[in-house]
């Protein structure tokens, strides 16, 4: 695969994967709270949209890591693509399953539990590190792009300069 495929693959994976995480935190997030009866129900549902982006995000930042990271006008862009994918990885395979876990103990909305309740907190916080940990996949993954554009124009550039003879 050439240089050049290797650089528009990869832009266009963190597109689709950005476009993704945007409407998931834009659209399908807020409209789940507006819509069903219950927070505990959207929280549910959105919570089950979750693993299908965290692990699509690792996904998309070992391939991008992997075709951008043999390019070197792109390596700060398969940096920002590895913290992408740890974030995912971190929230996914650490913060969630302990959300999930807690869920089950609490037996019922948390919103019932006291204000001051230990578990109503650790899920506060649990579900702060989660939105967090989305928030940097998603802007590392930006920076990403932004580096592989950047890495693409120049290609084109210094193509366009050399005469066809």
């Amino acid at each position: 695969m050439s240089r050049d495929a290797r650089l528009l693959t990869s832009a266009l994976l963190v597109s689709a994967w950005g476009g993704a995480a945007l409407l998931t935190v834009a659209v399908v997030t807020p409209g789940a709270f507006a819509v069903l009866p219950t927070r505990t129900m959207a929280g549910t549902m959105v919570g089950s949209v979750l693993p299908a982006l965290f692990l699509s995000g690792i996904v998309v930042a070992a391939i991008v890591v992997g075709l951008s990271g043999r390019v070197a006008e792109s390596r700060p862009a398969a940096l920002s693509a590895a913290l992408a994918g740890g974030a995912c990885a971190v929230s996914q395979f650490g913060i969630n399953p302990r959300i999930a876990r807690l869920r089950v103990e609490i037996g019922g909305p948390v919103d019932a539990l006291p204000a001051d309740d230990a578990r109503r907190v650790a899920f506060g916080l649990l579900h702060g590190y989660s939105i967090g940990g989305l928030a940097v996949a998603m802007l590392a993954l930006a920076i990403s792009l932004g580096f592989l554009v950047v890495a693409l124009r120049r290609r084109s550039h210094a193509s366009a300069s050399i005469p066809l003879t």
